[in-house]
């Protein structure tokens, strides 16, 4: 976490992420902190819960902390789990929350017969699908499933998450036509600008999602959200009530579906509470320095 003239931002790419790609995620950071930021265009976004891929026993459990909402992303194709564990979990949120719009992310799981199989079973059951967030792991791979989902159906949509952010092209998967909706990051793609400028040319709708940040995070990516010109989905933005802790005494938690747009500040006892030990500490400040250096 560190402070510039805009606030506070925050920096921390997934630990198995070498410097290169580690070095975009502290850009992004310095934008956010100390940047000429875009204006808003709105000052509070619709959110998503998200229910990972829990036993249908755990489900109302791992969606309390959400509140209320209108939509909800379910995890799919858990290592060790069958597309009939994915059905079950899908079913009890249909009956447990009706009228709830459902999206599924499968981490580029599934091969394209598999994603199929799976609508196909949702269908059979009555249950509508709002899109499906990166089925399966590549491009060619979303290409072949969006193409033989026309022929099952009209209105589901296909959402691409990884196909952007880990490909050395983000805009390579809309050139593709493989995907109707982008889910976009704004640390992982270099901040606020680079990632509006990324939606600009894409020329789809897009989603704007967390990367399990704090709420100092989110907060940027919330900004994000708040400057798009259009913006047409719910935001998986929600994440923070994931965590058994934050470094605020003011988390981002969305109420009624809602986050408002607004900076976070940490709280000293909170960063106390949840500090690194202090191998782990320096492992942070080497990496930072080496990171720094390559931007």
């Amino acid at each position: 976490m560190f402070e510039g003239e805009n606030g506070w931002a925050e920096w921390s790419p997934f630990l198995e992420y070498e410097d290169e790609e580690a070095a975009i995620w502290l850009r992004a950071a310095i934008e956010f902190a100390s940047g000429d930021l875009p204006a808003l265009q709105r000052t509070e976004i619709g959110i998503n819960a998200t229910l990972p891929a829990v036993g249908v026993d755990e489900v109302e459990k791992a969606l309390r902390p959400f509140g209320k909402f209108s939509t909800v992303k379910i995890k799919v194709a858990e290592p060790g789990q069958t597309l009939h564990d994915d059905l079950n979990r899908i079913i009890k949120v249909w009956q447990t929350y009706p009228g709830t719009k459902i999206r599924l992310d499968a981490n580029g799981g599934l091969e394209a017969d598999e994603a199929i199989t799976l609508v196909g079973l949702m269908q059979e059951n009555g249950i509508a699908l709002e899109y499906f967030e990166q089925p399966c792991q590549t491009i060619a791979e979303l290409a072949e499933f969006k193409q033989k989902l026309r022929r099952h159906s009209d209105s589901v949509l296909v959402a691409a998450d990884e196909s952007v952010r880990k490909v050395s092209d983000p805009l390579a998967v809309a050139l593709a036509g493989a995907a109707d909706i982008l889910v976009l990051k704004a640390a992982p793609l270099g901040g606020i600008r680079k990632t509006l400028d990324i939606s600009a040319e894409a020329g789809l709708p897009v989603v704007i999602s967390s990367a399990l940040e704090t709420s100092i995070g989110i907060s940027m990516g919330l900004h994000l959200a708040g400057a798009l010109p259009e913006l047409t989905y719910d935001c998986g933005l929600g994440t923070a009530a994931m965590f058994i802790g934050d470094i605020t005494k003011e988390p981002l938690v969305a109420e009624n579906g809602i986050l408002e747009i607004r900076r976070v500040e940490p709280s000293e006892s909170k960063l106390q509470t949840f500090a690194a030990e202090d191998h782990r500490a320096d492992w942070w400040i080497e990496r930072l320095e080496r990171c720094y250096r390559l931007i």
